[in-house]
């Protein structure tokens, strides 16, 4: 039992949820049906409270394995497709069941890379999700697998479910996983790893202390997370890691029970086109700056010229997002670039140029 007396941690009212394919599953063979009947309990009762809840599920590929009666997770990209072909349909109407005796209506939403890299597509699944909202539609989003590519392709639910967040501008994206205690990073390499009951997202030594992918069903692990917790707090959302396994455990975080670890933000919320620009475009390049154009960038926010920069890396044209880093390698700023990669390598370091 926590000894932390509980506290609340979070006053929002829209929350995206995001369960792993180990939660609804059994062993990754197939959906396993009471552990969705008790995520739609737990969900249900969080709608009669007035939140706005998203969910973001895996477990499609999964289903589709065992549905096509494949003995694992194949590597190969077309197969994956076929697996979440087949297995989305397990998926949704398992989903569908199970929130039938709370008459919650639910919708399917798949999203790719691409539908939120595209400005007009963004805004269109902006619209439709905070128009189900409105309506009182439960989401249950998904990456569409069985048409990305690996150029377009999120990659991880956590990714998706920090997009979605910044997207719908939901205030706390709660990361449900497997393990059965807090968060303790690293523990199967290190014994004595200390738990990590609550820390500001961006910190980079997170970065440094996580490890790989989870499970052999899943794609993501703890580093993914915690980057899916450094995208969230770009608008201000917090992120919780916690176990799935816990009873109740949806109620029980935004309680401020000490269930997993809390990742909070310290950032100023970044406007929604700049949280579009920093999170839903993929970087084409690198653009190394001197000193003095790093502090322009900082301080003063202005444009970047090419006396600044000093050297160029990647293949882009005009239009496409650019990564600018300080003479220390670090990234300062991302922004949409006036030229293409082989005009800037012509005119960095020049004082002046023509547009």
């Amino acid at each position: 039992m926590s000894t932390h007396t509980p506290e609340r941690v979070f006053r929002g009212k829209r929350l995206v949820v995001k369960v792993g394919s180990s939660l609804v599953t059994a062993g990754g063979r197939g959906v396993d049906m009471a552990a969705i009947k008790a995520w739609a309990n737990q969900i249900a009762a969080l709608k009669t409270q007035g939140y706005e809840v998203l969910l973001v599920s895996s477990g499609a590929i999964a289903e589709g394995l065992k549905r096509l009666n494949w003995p694992k997770r194949p590597h190969e990209l077309h197969a994956l497709q076929a697996a979440a072909a087949v297995g989305q349909m397990g998926l949704v109407h398992a989903y569908e069941r199970a929130f039938a005796p709370h008459r919650q209506v639910c919708a399917q939403v798949l999203l790719t890379h691409a539908d939120l890299a595209d400005r007009e597509r963004y805004l269109n699944a902006r619209s439709t999700l905070f128009a189900l909202l409105n309506h009182g539609v439960l989401p249950i989003i998904n990456e569409n697998d069985t048409v990305v590519t690996d150029e377009i392709r999120f990659g991880d639910n956590d990714t998706l479910a920090a997009l979605v967040t910044n997207l719908v501008e939901a205030e706390l994206p709660a990361d449900t996983h497997r393990p059965a205690r807090p968060v303790r990073i690293r523990p199967r390499q290190n014994p004595h790893a200390a738990f990590v009951f609550e820390e500001q997202a961006e910190n980079p030594a997170l970065l440094t202390m996580a490890g790989g992918a989870g499970t052999a069903v899943g794609t993501g692990g703890m580093l993914t997370k915690i980057q899916a917790a450094r995208r969230a707090a770009r608008s201000g959302a917090c992120t919780v890691i916690a176990s799935g396994h816990e009873p109740e455990v949806l109620s029980r975080v935004l309680q401020g029970e000490r269930l997993g670890t809390c990742l909070r933000s310290s950032m100023t919320p970044l406007a929604a086109r700049k949280q579009w620009l920093a999170d839903h475009l993929k970087v084409k390049g690198q653009l190394h700056l001197d000193e003095g154009a790093a502090q322009a960038l900082n301080k003063k926010n202005t444009s970047l010229l090419p006396i600044g920069i000093t050297a160029c890396q990647g293949r882009f044209q005009r239009g496409d997002l650019v990564a600018c880093l300080n003479p220390q390698g670090q990234e300062i700023a991302r922004g949409l670039v006036n030229y293409a990669a082989a005009e800037v390598r012509k005119i960095c370091g020049k004082p002046y140029c023509r547009q």
